[in-house]
């Protein structure tokens, strides 16, 4: 029978299947809209917008592939399910969004320097429907974007996406009274310098968890400490924590405990304490850990790459 923990993250991932559809319609349908009217009116903001729009019907499709696969049940061949698909797609999204701003940003410098004709009624009128479009994606996104790092991504996808749905109303309405059409470029690189910087953290984050890096707010160093301050605890060593996926902190390590505490069967009280101390007593509440439990003399036995 499957676990209250997999009833759980199935009704979630379910849950986010729901808002990540909606909002790639959404998306979709405005995507097309923009594409026309770049090209109606000449406008590179609306092009640029429209780029970063297009990555985020790729972005919230890859987003709505890892939500479906990381619902999938383990299995003996995949002891943690797919769970880590929303990071490959969180990873995917973020290098996607990174790429198509550096485009864009080279673009409007060249536009920049040559200005070029730009229609801006058509322009703010799309622009105003692309705004809304996000905002209306934003709301639905809201609830869940803390659920995992794919979430956050594609909620990423689409704030960025409002910013710069923002930036082609304000560069049309500078165009219309102005008469500045460089105004576009100008937004296009605004636009540039708000994607690109949240991509590359957002991609160093899935890159942590794909390299097992130790989750940024545990540090190893005083989770040894803590464990060291135990009752029977003598030793500490091959320590380690990563990341399956969003909301699993993994740790193990080797625990070396008192001859007296394995001569009186006290390692059931050891291994509690172990585990309430890495559950409770650090920023990452590590719920999912595995201890070995030690005498001192099998120390000798231990391979140097368990040091």
């Amino acid at each position: 029978m499957p676990s209250a923990h997999q009833h759980s993250h199935a009704h979630g991932a379910g849950t986010s299947r729901g808002r990540l559809s909606v909002v790639l319609c959404l998306t979709a349908g405005v995507l097309v809209a923009e594409v026309v009217t770049a090209l109606l009116t000449g406008s590179l903001a609306l092009l640029a917008d429209a780029g970063h729009m297009l990555t985020d019907v790729v972005g919230l499709v890859m987003a709505l592939v890892a939500a479906h696969l990381s619902a999938r049940p383990v299995t003996d061949r995949s002891t943690w399910g797919l769970r880590r698909a929303e990071i490959l797609g969180a990873a995917l999204q973020a290098a996607l969004l990174g790429i198509v701003g550096v485009v864009v940003g080279v673009r409007a410098v060249i536009t920049l320097v040559s200005a070029a004709d730009v229609e801006a009624h058509g322009m703010l009128v799309m622009g105003v429907i692309g705004l809304v479009a996000n905002v209306v994606g934003l709301l639905v996104l809201a609830g869940g974007r803390e659920s995992s790092l794919n979430m956050r991504a594609a909620f990423l996808e689409v704030a960025n996406d409002a910013l710069g749905s923002v930036g082609v109303v304000v560069a049309a309405i500078v165009v219309v009274a102005t008469g500045w059409t460089r105004a576009d470029a100008v937004a296009s690189l605004v636009i540039v310098a708000l994607i690109v910087p949240r991509a590359f953290a957002l991609l160093r984050t899935a890159v942590g968890v794909l390299m097992e890096r130790t989750p940024e707010a545990l540090d190893l160093a005083e989770v040894r400490r803590h464990l060291l301050a135990l009752d029977d605890v003598e030793q500490v060593h091959d320590l380690h924590a990563w990341t399956v996926a969003s909301g699993l902190p993994v740790l193990t390590a080797h625990v070396v405990v008192s001859d007296a505490c394995l001569a009186q069967g006290r390692t059931g009280e050891v291994l509690d304490a172990l585990q309430d101390c890495v559950a409770e007593h650090f920023p990452v509440r590590i719920e999912h850990a595995t201890f070995q439990l030690e005498p001192t003399a099998h120390r000798a036995h231990e391979s140097a790459a368990c040091a």
